[in-house]
């Protein structure tokens, strides 16, 4: 079997996956609902308060798709553009900028959650990210090396800040205490309304690199010998990277380590071509993500994990042992 052939096969293996885990997620739930409650709502009858529920789980079956397809796809594009195994949305700053937005708004305008959470850490998540390109520019190098510790640096300061805020105000964190460890629980099709431009823009514009990304993943000085315009091709990636990253993060909060585990493991399933990681990380990403959301839902009924707290308990085994066993590759 060839490469790109093994590739279309495990795409389909994740489409499949994907197909199933979304429907299961229609089923189960903190709520005992069966096949002879869920199915005549889906034919657009049953009962009132089944179908509440139901409409529910599309809409976070739908978000934790979208959530889930974007952080990995993001993860895939940091680590090439960076040639950092470790490499992951959080890395440009993308997490916390979200979430000192959303702290400040929570402190100083009386922000209470909700929806309107996506219109205060888009723009945060895309302004810390814009602080850490300046910053990394001004040494007048090329490489990412000066990216990469301006990420850390301004992920620091604003660390601090959260934590401040946090420990100065705890009367007014009861919203962002819950958005901030990632969670599904309220999900709404306005919320996947507001963030799916962003997300769709990110995914579009990382396809049409997906071939640079491959010549640059060779060095800087061989892309350019190949006829690739490395700051601009970074520039871009840097930016796909922020777009999806920045409409996951509104969206569910910091989700941990789906951005860092998934391209490991899509990258020992198809290679290290971009071509095929980039769609296969779309929908295993979707696929795990969902996945976690519906075994938080059934583990801790009546009640529920959320979905950041299950990607943090099955992505940390993950990457110790994939570290130990010396698989963690560019």
């Amino acid at each position: 079997m060839t490469r790109g052939s093994r590739a279309l096969v495990v795409l389909l293996g994740a489409t499949a996956l994907l197909v199933v885990v979304a429907v299961v997620s229609l089923f189960a739930g903190s709520k005992d609902t069966g096949l002879t409650d869920v199915l005549p709502v889906l034919a657009g009858g049953g009962d009132e308060y089944v179908q509440a529920v139901v409409d529910s789980r599309v809409a976070r079956t739908a978000l934790g798709a979208l959530v889930g397809a974007a952080l990995a796809a993001s993860g895939v594009i940091v680590q090439g553009i960076t040639r950092n195994p470790l490499g992951e949305p959080g890395l440009l700053g993308v997490t916390v900028g979200a979430s000192a937005a959303v702290v400040t708004a929570t402190a100083f305008f009386g922000f209470t959650g909700g929806g309107a959470t996506v219109w205060v850490a888009l723009p945060g998540a895309a302004v810390a990210v814009l602080a850490v390109v300046t910053l990394g520019r001004r040494s007048g190098s090329e490489s990412v090396v000066p990216l990469v510790l301006a990420g850390a640096v301004l992920s620091a300061v604003l660390g601090a800040y959260i934590q401040a805020m946090v420990l100065a105000r705890p009367d007014v964190f009861d919203s962002y205490r819950h958005w901030v460890v990632g969670s599904l629980a309220g999900a709404d099709l306005q919320t996947l309304q507001a963030v799916a431009p962003a997300a769709i823009a990110g995914a579009v514009l990382a396809l049409v690199l997906a071939s640079s990304l491959d010549s640059l993943a060779l060095g800087d000085e061989l892309a350019t010998s190949l006829g690739v315009r490395v700051p601009l091709v970074r520039g871009a990636g840097i930016a796909a990277a922020t777009l999806l990253a920045a409409a996951a993060t509104a969206a569910a909060g910091p989700v941990a380590f789906v951005g860092l585990a998934v391209p490991h493991v899509v990258r020992a399933l198809v290679g290290t071509d971009h071509r095929w990681q980039l769609p296969v990380s779309f929908v295993l990403g979707a696929a795990l993500l969902v996945a976690a959301d519906v075994a938080g839902r059934v583990v801790a009924r009546p009640g529920e994990l959320m979905v950041g707290v299950v990607t943090a308990f099955v992505g940390a085994p993950f990457l110790l042992a994939a570290v130990r066993r010396g698989r963690v590759t560019t």
